[in-house]
Order: structure tokens, then sequence, then C-alpha cells
């Protein structure tokens, strides 16, 4: 038997890695930028906020992040579903999306090089 964790990090890492195969490195940052940036947004937003945002004004990379997120959790409605939750099962979805979304972030750095200080078209001075 598996934890959470164990299972989270073996479903992301296998996501992470089919995008940096399938992708160019400017796919890379928008979507690892977004890794770094969501678990705050949810934080501060809210979880139904936060993925109503996504799915509303991110790119198609970032879009793919909300997919590959919905597809780890095993939650092919959590946009739906966190709008429509009560509080305990909302509660309980922004703590595992929360807890997949470190994976994420952890795998956008080591995966696909990109840290919380990189934004999509800046390579911080850093020649290709």
């Amino acid at each position: 038997m598996h934890t959470r964790d164990q299972v989270f990090a073996a479903a992301v890492f296998k996501k992470v890695s089919d995008f940096h195969k399938a992708n160019d490195k400017a796919a890379h940052k928008k979507y690892g930028s977004m890794a770094h940036k969501l678990p705050v947004l949810i934080r501060t937003a809210g979880l139904a906020q936060a993925l109503a945002f996504l799915e509303a004004r991110g790119n198609e990379d970032q879009k793919q992040l909300l997919s590959d997120l919905q597809a780890v959790l095993k939650q092919p409605k959590l946009v739906a579903n966190s709008r429509e939750a009560q509080l305990d099962e909302y509660a309980r979805l922004t703590r595992e999306a929360l807890a997949a979304l470190l994976w994420f972030k952890r795998f956008a750095q080591s995966v696909l090089k990109v840290e919380a200080s990189d934004e999509p078209g800046d390579d911080n001075g850093k020649s290709a």
C-alpha cells in the first residue's frame, strides 16, 4: 500500500514528464509558472474561484495543468465539483488539490526547469 503522497508523486511525475516530451521550452514555462502560482491563488481566492479563473483565462498550456490536476485527483469535473460541493467535500478537494500541486511545483522545477521567479517569455537575463 502506498501513501497519498506517493500516489500523487508518481502520477504527477508521469503527467509532467509527458508534457515535457511533447512541448517546447516556452510551453514548459507557461505550465511550470502556473504550477507555482496556482497553490497561492487557491489559498488566497479559494479553490472554486482559482480553478474557474484558470479555466476561463489560462492559455492552452495552463489549461493542460488543470486537465492534469483533474486526472491526478481522479476528478474529471473538478471545477464544477468545487463550485457545488458542500463544505466538508470542498475542504477535502482543496486539501487534495494543494497536496497534488506541491508535486506539480516540484516537478516543474526538476523536470521542466521552471523556477517560481520564471515568467513565460522572460529568461531573467539567461541566454538560451
